[in-house]
Formats: C-alpha cells, structure tokens, sequence
C-alpha cells in the first residue's frame, strides 16, 4: 500500500466491517481446528481440547491481541474529542468540516532538520502497519482497535533530535472556524500534549492515519493522531499539526487542567485511583445486539503492555509519578 493510499483509502478498495471479521475468525478457526482422524468409534476417547497457539512475535511484541474487536461503528461513535462537543456522540454528529487534506506538520525545536511538512512527505518511505491495541479510557471504558499508522520513533529520528531532547510536545489544531468545540473554553486551545522521549522513540508509540484499514474519520483524529497504548486515552492526541523536541517538561492541556486528576505520565494503573472513580476496572465497549458494555472487566497495570515498557519506569514511584 502506498503512502497517499494509506491516508486516502478509495471506498472501492475498503473491506467491509463484517468481511473483515469474518475473514479473522475463519483464520483463527482454521489454526485452532485438530486434524481429523482416518478412523475412530463410538468408544474412542474426545479429542483433547485444542492447545492454544503459541504467541507470534507480533503478539509478544505488544502490537497484537486476539481479543475481539470493538465494532467499527462504536469505535467511531463513541469518541471524546472536545474540539467538536462535549458529549460522546457529538465529534461524530458534528458537520464535517475538519478539512484534512492538505494537511501539514511543524516539526522543530532541539532537531538538527526542523522543518514544515505535508503529511504525506512526514511519513514518506514508511509501509503502514496494522496495529491491534487496546485502548484505555481514564473515564473507565476501553475498546480494542485495528490501527493503520506509522511508528513514531521512525519519524522523530528524521529530524535528528540533539541530546537536549528530553521530550516531545504535540500540538492540536485549534481552529473555531472547523471545530465548533473551541467556542467554550474550557480547556485552554490549543490541545497539547506530552511525552518523554523514550516514550516517544518506543516501538509500540504509533502515528495512526487509520483504523479498521480505513483513513481515520473526523472525530477519530483525523488525519494524524498518537496512539500510545500503555496510557490512559487523552494522552493519544488527535489530528497533529506540531512536533516540538523540548529539553523541559511540556505543558499539557489535562494535566494543567486539573494537575491532582490527570498527572503528565498517566500509565493506566489500577492501583492509582482517579479523585473521582476507580481504576480497578474498566467497561470493555463490545458493541454485542443492543448492549453497548460487556461487564466490567479489570483493569491491568500499563493496560497489559507491562511486558514491553514497564523498564522505561524503573525505580519510579508510580503513586507519586501517574
């Protein structure tokens, strides 16, 4: 697939939703289905239950799971995206006037290449990849997505970031004129966000263009978001428009919100409560006849990414440090 293709997908090549999980769960029949036998009887014992399929390197990396899919159509209904409303359906009943094309990116601070790209030149050369993470709402809810993106860290080492970048901050476009959201200010516009630059440089960190091998709709992100799957959600900032190299701690909108609530790393922990809320647990978005949650499931320590990033956080307090 090429670059323009990955951020401007023909509705003639899209998979459906339906033939696209179909396609998933024939596979995953087919690998868990033993051999039959050349011959048997009515006395013969039951075949022992199938042996569940050792990891692929995929899965044991972190950037897949076999668990079930969140529908397409509630991956892209129930959204917090305060640029369009407030409310979860709002971003994606709001008009669509978030114009994505063309789009471009600020990339600057301690790099030694800054500059002012098309989105398409930002990721030029890089094949997207399919990413099936879970996602992590602070608010207690989670999904589980297919992402089509790019990883971060193989943009950032373009612009040769000096040893004075100790993070990096994103931006938000912040235009009244498309996103009718900025009209209440309760959030200080632009959108920001933050991250430490090991955190930035991950492997598991994504620049998503697309979800469900579709480009990412509106109120998804659209066209470029951050996807980092071991924090909660409002740290995958949506629809970037600056990359900023920073030898201090960047601003970042919740955490100056409300600093006690919403702390600047904000790995989901189920041991660290919100004020408000508990951790310990979370509603899986499933989607299944009319029932939006399944039960509440628990919640684990990184979001189950533990594995992979637990040693960027070595010797930290995470109580003190969420």
């Amino acid at each position: 697939m090429s670059l323009r293709d990955a951020l401007n997908i023909p509705s003639s090549q899209v998979t459906d939703e339906a033939v696209y999980r179909e396609r998933r769960r024939l596979l995953a029949a087919f690998a868990l289905t033993p051999a039959l036998g050349l011959s048997g009887c009515a006395e013969a014992e039951p075949p022992a239950p199938p042996a569940r399929p050792a990891a692929s390197p995929e899965q044991k990396a972190g950037f897949r799971t076999d668990e079930v899919l969140t529908r397409y159509e509630d991956v892209t209904t129930y959204n917090n995206f305060y640029e369009f409303g407030t409310g979860k359906s709002d971003p994606s009943r709001a008009r669509r006037s978030l114009r994505t094309s063309p789009w471009t990116v600020a990339v600057g601070g301690a790099c030694a290449k800054p500059g002012k790209l098309s989105l398409e030149d930002l990721i030029k050369g890089l094949t997207p990849q399919e990413r099936i993470y879970r996602l992590r709402c602070v608010e207690g809810w989670s999904m589980v997505i297919p992402w089509l993106g790019v990883p971060l860290a193989d943009v950032l080492k373009r612009f040769e970031p000096t040893s004075k970048a100790k993070y990096v901050a994103f931006t938000t476009l912040a235009d009244p004129k498309q996103m009718p959201g900025i009209d209440y200010p309760f959030i200080n516009w632009p959108y920001r966000e933050g991250l430490r630059i090991d955190e930035a440089m991950h492997p598991l960190t994504l620049l998503a263009t697309g979800l469900y091998g579709k480009a990412l709709p509106q109120q998804n992100g659209a066209p470029l978001r951050l996807v980092v799957p071991w924090k909660y959600g409002f740290k995958s900032i949506k629809s970037i428009i600056a990359i900023t190299f920073v030898e201090r701690r960047p601003l970042t909108s919740w955490n100056d919100l409300q600093a006690s609530e919403y702390g600047f790393f904000s790995n989901v922990n189920p041991d660290v409560d919100h004020p408000r809320w508990t951790q310990k647990t979370e509603r899986r978005i499933a989607g299944t006849g009319s029932k939006l949650f399944v039960d509440r499931i628990p919640t684990r320590l990184f979001n189950g990414y533990g594995d992979q990033v637990a040693s960027l956080y070595a010797g930290m307090n995470l109580r003190t440090w969420f």
